[in-house]
């Protein structure tokens, strides 16, 4: 079965909105640390963050209580910059995932271009990896984004499924073959492939028929869904899609 990674950062941007300042304040919710633990309890195979450069949900001391109290894995997204892959490097997460940031951009946009950043990237995943970190590479389905990765050393992808994800159904055929054409060469790369961005609770049952998926990286959609139903039930929904 397709693995699941949960990616909370939207239960630190709810905390944000009103605990910014004061997060230390026994008022502070909602609680990251009990997000994550409803998550892995639900079945979920690991817990996502993103902490930018801007700080705008997830907060350094949040990865660090997190590094200390999951029992499942922590998927850290990062910026290629000096600042983070320093914090990557105190906090040991069990993986990585570099993506491109842009600080006017509400959320990540697009794929990294590997290519075009290669010699900038190779130092940084030499220097994960040697601390003994997973590094993937959150990259458009594109065979010279994937070459590139392949040729950098990393260890998985996670392919962008935005450009899927906000097409009527009736056009999605075309990213759905785009999608597996890159997924069928990034394994015949002997890397791991990931997928991530707008994955929800419909368009995932056209995603999961490419038996190549390591695991999906869900954020948004679980936590409206939660909304709802609460997050455990909201997990244990999205992982029954999984199974189907």
């Amino acid at each position: 079965m397709i693995k699941l990674g949960v990616n909370i950062d939207h239960i630190a941007t709810l905390r944000q909105a009103r605990y910014a300042d004061m997060i230390d304040s026994p008022n502070c919710e909602p609680d990251i640390l009990a997000a994550a633990s409803a998550c892995e309890r639900a079945g979920a195979s690991g817990i996502t963050v993103h902490l930018r450069a801007d700080r705008r949900h997830i907060q350094d001391r949040d990865v660090f209580r997190l590094r200390d109290s999951i029992i499942t894995k922590l998927n850290l997204e990062m910026g290629n910059t000096p600042e983070i892959v320093e914090t990557a490097l105190r906090v040991l997460p069990d993986e990585t995932c570099l993506v491109p940031e842009n600080r006017q951009e509400i959320t990540t946009e697009g794929g990294l271009n590997v290519a075009r950043h290669f010699k900038a990237l190779k130092h940084t995943v030499e220097r994960l990896q040697s601390a003994g970190i997973r590094v993937s590479m959150f990259i458009e389905p594109d065979g010279e984004q994937i070459e590139a990765s392949s040729e950098l050393g990393a260890d998985a992808v996670e392919l962008h499924t935005g450009a899927f994800a906000n097409l009527a159904d009736q056009f999605k055929q075309d990213e759905l073959d785009r999608l597996e054409a890159a997924a069928r060469l990034a394994n015949e790369k002997g890397l791991l492939v990931n997928a991530g961005h707008g994955i929800n609770y419909q368009n995932v049952r056209l995603l999961i028929k490419n038996p190549l998926w390591n695991e999906f990286n869900i954020g948004h959609s679980i936590v409206s869904r939660a909304v709802s139903i609460g997050l455990e039930n909201a997990i244990r929904e999205m992982l029954e899609r999984l199974k189907s």
